[in-house]
């Protein structure tokens, strides 16, 4: 059996009709209104020359002396490390050193003296006997060898006495040298030793301390973190594209995650003039004009930095802007418009439309 269906063609159309006319696109006027330009920037909080400690050798952690949120003293040691090895050189050095002082040579210079003197004495003595040999010579008393023999004796006693004389200032040159050499070394094992202690280059907090008691360091890994605990700036990260138009001096506004509904201000203090290859971005650091009472290194924060403010200027959602470029009005014309200052939601419109024009996001 077959079975007929009739349709109400005339109760379809009044239908359509009715979802035809739903779908009118909503139009807009361009309105005058304040205008901020600026750019986004990612950005973590840092304290006021932190840091990375990193000791000067590689050895094993013996003692952790501080804790994390301590506060410490320009060259106060933070960690110790294991130093039995440099301990012994040093006071092997030092004994070196003590060995070859001059007091502990004083002996050995005072028989030197002594023999200098000695031979001194001989000089003298045979010179005297030289001259009055001579004289009785002159008188016919004596022969020609007792005057040679007598000048002879003269110029072996003065060149003892010139080896003498010679000997002693060597030996205190020697004594002299061996003497800073053995200090100086002594002081190069004092120095290696101070190298086992790590200690911090500025009065501040210890924010973090990244190794434990029997853990090998090395000079390449990072053992703490210190840093000023009570300033603080934003480290931000600028894309490449929007570098240029920052400068020292323009103002930022902060917000941060832990302190959510709040809008702090600062100024930025430093463009760092290379780019990150790997990022593609730079470096900029701002200072806060006014500080969150509460702040920790390394928290998170989205930044704007003003680039330019207008209080009064013609302005459209940006939605309504076509290709950077163009409008459409509500009489479906696509028309040409010239693009000032842009933020996140609107744009500043210079020529184009008046705020008497109707536009519409798209053309139906």
């Amino acid at each position: 059996m077959i079975i007929k269906y009739r349709f109400n063609y005339f109760l379809l159309i009044p239908f359509f009709s009715i979802l035809s006319c739903g779908k009118k696109t909503e139009s807009i006027h361009p309105t005058v209104e304040k205008i901020t330009s600026s750019v986004y920037a990612s950005g973590t909080i840092k304290s006021i020359a932190q840091y990375e400690v990193y000791s000067k050798v590689n050895g094993i952690i013996e003692n952790i002396l501080v804790r994390e949120g301590a506060d410490v003293k320009k060259g106060q040691t933070i960690i110790a490390l294991s130093n039995k090895a440099q301990a012994l050189g040093l006071e092997n050095a030092k004994l070196l050193a003590s060995y070859s002082s001059t007091e502990s040579n004083q002996e050995k210079l005072n028989q030197a003296q002594s023999e200098l003197e000695v031979a001194k004495l001989k000089m003298e003595n045979d010179a005297s006997l030289l001259d009055r040999q001579k004289k009785l010579w002159s008188n016919e008393i004596g022969t020609k060898n007792d005057v040679d023999q007598r000048e002879l004796n003269y110029k072996n006693s003065a060149s003892l006495y010139n080896a003498s004389k010679l000997k002693l200032n060597d030996l205190k040159k020697q004594i002299a040298f061996q003497s800073q050499q053995t200090n100086k070394s002594a002081s190069i094992s004092a120095t290696s030793l101070n190298d086992y202690l790590v200690k911090s280059d500025l009065n501040g907090k210890v924010f973090s301390i990244n190794r434990e008691v029997g853990e090998m360091v090395t000079t390449q890994t990072p053992v703490a973190i210190i840093g000023d605990a009570h300033n603080f700036y934003i480290e931000m990260q600028v894309d490449e594209y929007d570098i240029s138009k920052l400068k020292k001096g323009q103002k930022v506004m902060i917000s941060m995650d832990s302190y959510k509904g709040k809008v702090f201000e600062a100024i930025i203090n430093k463009v760092y003039p290379i780019m990150n290859p790997k990022s593609k971005s730079f470096k900029v650091d701002a200072l806060f004009t006014e500080q969150p009472e509460n702040l920790f290194p390394n928290l998170s924060a989205q930044a704007n930095i003003i680039i330019e403010v207008k209080e009064k200027a013609i302005t459209i959602p940006r939605a309504y802007l076509i290709d950077n470029e163009y409008v459409y009005l509500d009489n479906k014309e696509k028309r040409k418009v010239k693009v000032g200052l842009i933020d996140y939601e609107k744009v500043e419109i210079l020529s184009g439309i008046t705020t008497s024009d109707a536009l519409v996001k798209t053309i139906q």
